[in-house]
């Protein structure tokens, strides 16, 4: 008798009660609530009310939490920031250069809005935005090259578009900007989780990520990480008392910034949230990234050649290395063909006209036929080709 070989899914779906009531193929909106997230906020309700005021626990776990994502990216701890958000961090960051020497700040077609308009927020102070075009689903690494010249300071660009599930070709990118003196910033909050991201491998300047996506975790958390030896270089004005080199001095008269990526933090962090993204991410690592990404990408290679059976069209690339986690469908009314799924159990998203499907290593081939049988009752809210 044939042994049958355990999937991902098998292995971990179990963990997400809410494959009881639905199926749920949302994770580039927010990831399923697990176990072990949920078990991780009674952990810090029972802290709270146990010790009254236990900062000593809660700046702990800040550092444990540091060191997690620092895992994650092949980082050590102290160049890692924590920060309540993407958009928080890379204000951060943006509000310590110096747009005189190298005004010119190149970003993509592909960039999360929060990015773009942080970049363009800095026009007031020097900088000139320059938008790289895309083309379809890919951005031509030769426009990259047009873009970048030797008065660009940093070229910011997003691992995985949100709205097309397209991966840039960071490692060209980056050699590009380097050999012209731009420093890189990558957002991967798309990305991160779902395939093997390695800074040192990837050799980025920066990089930003959140967790309430594939990392499991809920809102309210981000992550900076900066390349050790331009931390000092880079004096922040978007700051607070954690980012101090003594925070126990308690110093109001003095701007003194930490010589580690502390510099770029500020207030008080959100605790439940650093709770919820240590178990979210212990959690990513026991299922296994790359085992993720193997079993993720089994799965939208079925949706892709499902919806092009029903006579759909697929914004997404359809090769495996230039594609994230996510799929998206064009469709003649995306609000309603979210709405119908959703009729059916089936939790989904939208983006820029599009049926954005997301899944994630706790989906199984089942999820996946259920989306399609659904598709296919509603084969005329699909775009065609």
């Amino acid at each position: 008798m044939a042994v049958q070989t355990q999937t991902t899914a098998d292995r971990c779906r179990h963990r997400f009660p809410i494959f009881e009531r639905l199926v749920y193929i949302n994770s580039c909106s927010q990831g399923a609530l697990s176990d072990h997230v949920r078990a991780s906020y009674d952990r810090f309700l029972d802290d709270w009310h146990t010790h009254g005021s236990p900062w000593d626990i809660w700046g702990g776990l800040v550092e444990d939490g540091r060191a997690a994502f620092g895992r994650l990216i092949n980082a050590e701890p102290p160049s890692v920031a924590v920060t309540p958000s993407v958009s928080v961090a890379v204000s951060s960051l943006a509000s310590g250069l110096d747009f005189e020497q190298r005004p010119n700040v190149v970003i993509s077609d592909f960039e999360f809005p929060t990015v773009g308009q942080i970049w363009h927020a800095q026009e007031r102070r020097g900088a000139s935005v320059r938008v790289v075009p895309a083309d379809g689903n890919r951005i031509p690494l030769e426009r990259f090259d047009e873009a970048i010249d030797e008065r660009t300071g940093i070229v910011s660009i997003t691992a995985v578009c949100y709205r097309n599930g397209a991966r840039n070709d960071v490692e060209e990118i980056v050699r590009i900007a380097h050999e012209r003196g731009a420093h890189v910033l990558l957002d991967a909050y798309q990305a991160i989780g779902t395939y093997p991201i390695d800074v040192q491998a990837l050799d980025v300047d920066f990089l930003v990520a959140g967790t309430l996506k594939y990392l499991l975790g809920s809102s309210g958390l981000g992550f900076l990480y900066c390349r050790p030896s331009l931390t000092e270089l880079i004096q922040p004005t978007v700051t607070g008392w954690l980012a101090d080199s003594d925070i126990g001095a308690m110093d109001h008269t003095r701007y003194s910034p930490s010589p580690t990526a502390t510099r770029f933090e500020g207030g008080a962090p959100a605790v439940p949230s650093v709770y919820a993204a240590i178990a979210g991410i212990e959690l990513v690592e026991e299922i296994g990234i790359a085992d993720t990404r193997a079993h993720v990408a089994s799965l939208t290679e079925t949706l892709i050649d499902g919806v092009t059976e029903l006579g759909g069209d697929v914004a997404t690339p359809r090769e495996l290395e230039r594609r994230g986690a996510l799929v998206c469908v064009p469709s003649t009314d995306a609000p309603g063909l979210v709405s119908a799924l959703a009729a059916k159990g089936i939790v989904t998203s939208t983006r820029d006209g599009q049926l954005r499907v997301s899944p994630h290593a706790y989906n199984n081939d089942e999820d996946i036929t259920t989306l399609l049988a659904a598709l296919e009752l509603h084969r005329d809210l699909l775009a065609r080709p």
